[in-house]
């Protein structure tokens, strides 16, 4: 087991954690990625406590902190506008803020540029076309014509994850929720020290991510799906504040740059079956694709990776290692996935009304156990 050859579909933030984790256990992986140009949102992301610790189990700490902004209290406030809450997050690091911002660019070149240095081999604009499994090894066609085998492949392909089709065709598929969230970057303003949240039928995150920017995420109803051109995304971004708290509607003004604006329609998923066929293994969103409502999405795919390799280490065979990764983590990512969804259908009124502070709490103490 210790000289598998593994090829992860996916250069996004599973794919390359995985390949980290792996790495430090001595095998032989290969990244491939169908983006020819490896980018990324220019937008930020949450990294809750949970994140940092795993992050801090891959060997990234320092520079993962470097490259963000940390804090320690998520702020609730009233669709008014009035503060109803300041939650403190657990501290899962000694010494090291609870909870950190970060640019999606900063983070995805961080864990490029590591998984790179540990000696990952990565191949851009390439797919994988078919898979091949005939029990012993994993030949694998690629969209350039190769052809190779691999003792293990991982999906970490994203929410339309090719590989689950591949592996798994009758299982679940990602469902459009009803609710939308677009995100924007500001300049931070002085005193932001903490993730603050409003509630309200538009729910509206304000999220440090470096000395001089903080992003914006808002949640908002788009019951018909709608597909809004990017001429003029900026203007009907800020139309969508018009019904939030004062502070909110002041910040969109500062909303003027169409192609700032980062839109993408929230779908959930949750394979409830294995997560794995043969020696081609799915992690991330692939298998349990949260909507952002607890900012747990990149979390529980950096989890997984820790835990898969953790499992190849300890046991004998594929198949052992797989089912054990799938018992460790079902759970964990069920209860995110569920959680962040009954949030969302509160907000739709597709069901009860959440209180984000109860949520949020909860979803600190869950996420505080050990992976």
């Amino acid at each position: 087991m210790r000289n598998l050859e593994i090829l992860i579909i996916g250069g996004g933030i599973g794919g390359l954690t995985s390949a980290i984790a792996l790495r430090r256990e001595g095998f032989k992986v290969t990244v491939i990625e169908k983006d020819p140009d490896w980018s990324v949102y220019g937008v930020g992301i949450i990294q809750q406590a949970n994140a940092v610790r795993a992050m801090d189990q891959l060997g990234l700490l320092q520079d993962y902190i470097a490259a963000g902004v940390g804090f320690n209290f998520v702020e609730i406030f009233a669709p008014d506008g009035t503060q109803v809450a300041r939650i403190p997050a657990p501290t899962l690091v000694e010494g090291i803020p609870a909870n950190l911002g970060i640019g999606r660019p900063a983070l995805h070149k961080l864990l490029g540029d590591r998984a790179i240095a540990s000696g990952t081999e990565v191949r851009l604009g390439v797919t994988a076309e078919n898979i091949e499994d005939d029990g012993d090894h994993c030949t694998v066609h690629f969209s350039n014509g190769d052809t190779e085998s691999f003792d293990l492949v991982i999906g970490a392909d994203g929410v339309y994850s090719q590989t689950r089709s591949m592996i798994l065709p009758d299982a679940e598929t990602p469902q459009f929720t009803g609710q939308a969230v677009w995100r924007y970057n500001f300049p931070r303003p002085e005193g932001l020290d903490a993730l603050q949240v409003y509630n309200g039928p538009t729910g509206v995150g304000l999220v440090p991510i470096s000395r001089e920017l903080m992003y914006m995420y808002a949640t908002t109803p788009e019951p018909d799906n709608p597909h809004y051109p990017r001429e003029g995304l900026a203007e009907t971004m800020r139309g969508k504040l018009g019904g939030c708290a004062p502070a909110i509607r002041k910040l969109g003004e500062q909303i003027t740059d169409d192609n700032g604006v980062v839109y993408r329609p929230l779908e959930g998923m949750l394979v409830e079956g294995p997560w794995h066929k043969g020696r081609v293994v799915l992690l991330g969103d692939a298998v349990h694709a949260t909507t952002p409502h607890l900012g747990q999405g990149a979390g529980m795919a950096i989890e997984d990776s820790i835990v898969l390799a953790e499992e190849l280490t300890k046991h004998d065979t594929i198949q052992a290692a797989l089912d054990a990764y799938r018992q460790r983590r079902f759970d964990r990512c069920a209860y995110i996935v569920r959680a962040s969804l009954a949030i969302c259908f509160g907000q739709l009124g597709k069901g009860p009304l959440v209180d984000n502070h109860k949520a949020t709490q909860e979803m600190f103490d869950v996420t505080a156990q050990p992976i």
